[in-house]
């Protein structure tokens, strides 16, 4: 019995040849594909539950790919590319890219964001109750955010910030994706807003607001939410 089934989708043989034993030794069955035609049709055929997927292949871009199964999949994808530029990164996960990861990476980084992916994936049919991070309890049923069973006070922006952030556990939310959810489509380029009440919510839920474990960085793409794997 294994993990699940992952599609590698990269064009660099040496790359498929790294992941796949490594992969293996994980507990995951690993399908390959070499260009962007068979990683959409092995999708629809071998029906894996996540896809690693590099940018630069030869018959289309990643991005395109990422658009494509966005038009009638939910599957988890991780990009796994050299480029490093942040309007590539902004853009794959502005089209639904669920994590983006350069190269040159360590497997276990990798195996790390495919099991957040995948627990994520898994649990949007569910809705969303309680989140815990770092002491930090997220009540979303009753609007009630505490830290040890002390409630802190928010403002209703404050708030859906996190609980948005909360949707998203583990997976980087863009600039734009928190702006536009937030504050409206107006302020998708309202970076100031964002910073300034990214900055309040650590200080009010964060132990230690410049050391921030809850509320990480992801410089010049977003936000990401770090819960705690234990669920308590």
């Amino acid at each position: 019995m294994t993990l699940g089934r992952i599609l590698v989708v990269d064009d660099e043989p040496q790359i498929r040849r790294f992941l796949r034993p490594a992969l293996a030794a994980a507990g995951y069955e690993v399908i390959e594909a070499e260009n962007g035609t068979d990683a959409l049709k092995a999708v629809a055929t071998a029906a894996p539950q996540i896809v690693i997927l590099d940018l630069g292949l030869p018959d289309m871009d990643g991005k395109d790919v990422i658009a494509s199964l966005r038009g009638w999949s939910s599957i988890p994808i991780i990009i796994l590319s050299a480029r490093d530029r942040e309007t590539e990164k902004i853009a794959a996960l502005d089209l639904g890219a669920d994590d983006y990861i350069e190269k040159p990476f360590g497997i276990g980084e990798l195996t790390a964001r495919i099991r957040t992916a995948m627990r994520h994936r898994g649990n949007t049919s569910a809705a969303l109750t309680v989140v815990h991070a770092d002491g930090l309890k997220i009540d979303v049923v009753q609007r009630i955010v505490s830290r040890d069973g002390n409630p802190i006070r928010l403002t209703p922006k404050e708030y859906d910030l996190l609980v948005l952030l909360a949707h998203h556990a583990g997976r980087v939310v863009t600039h734009r994706i928190l702006l536009t959810s937030v504050w409206g489509p107006a302020h998708g380029e309202d970076l100031h807003y964002l910073r300034v009440f990214i900055g309040q919510l650590r200080q009010k839920i964060e132990r230690d607001p410049t050391q921030p474990k809850i509320v990480q960085t992801e410089p010049g793409v977003g936000y990401r939410l770090i819960v705690d794997t234990d669920g308590a």
